[in-house]
């Protein structure tokens, strides 16, 4: 028998049979990580900081910053933040494996989290701050991360509280 055909220890097995379970996982998160740092790099690239494309309207694209989190809070605070969110990474990343994600619901929800955190780590760690760039006037700027994290939290609670009523599973008992 050749090294490449012995099996693969059972924990490796049922490893790689979950991860392959939870390939939409994986694919939601990567999809916003890619479409948020596309996003962020159109505008960084396409418009001067604090510049609005159109001027005029309720949606503009504007080109702002953000060293806080959502609303504008601990503004300055990039360290703390940067540490919160790699806790929430952990706790997405815990989650995962410990309960296993049964719901398929709940690994879209997990996935649209996790990349959407990614993402903005990824601004926090590179340049120090996030760019935001969905602007309604009247509510603060905010960007695809910041979008898919409040839908994936968003998606949860309404799991907790409707579950099933919402979300059938296709169990037949």
């Amino acid at each position: 028998m050749l090294e490449t055909d012995k099996p693969a220890p059972a924990g490796q097995g049922r490893l790689w049979l979950r991860l392959e379970h939870d390939l939409l996982f994986f694919l939601i998160a990567t999809l916003v990580f890619v479409l948020d740092q596309s996003t962020k790099y159109l505008v960084r690239a396409n418009l001067a900081l604090g510049e609005s494309y159109p001027h005029s309207g309720i949606l503009r694209i504007s080109h702002v910053t953000n060293t806080g989190a959502a609303f504008g809070i601990l503004q300055g605070q990039t360290v703390f933040l940067t540490f919160t969110t790699l806790f929430g990474l952990a706790a997405i990343l815990l989650y995962y494996f410990y309960p296993p994600m049964e719901h398929g619901i709940l690994r879209i929800a997990l996935g649209l989290q996790l990349g959407g955190a990614v993402g903005n780590l990824s601004d926090r760690i590179r340049v120090g701050q996030v760019t935001d760039f969905i602007d309604f006037r009247y509510w603060p700027s905010f960007n695809v991360a910041d979008s898919c994290i409040v839908i994936g939290v968003l998606t949860i609670v309404a799991f907790l509280i409707f579950g099933d009523r919402l979300w059938p599973t296709n169990k037949t008992t």
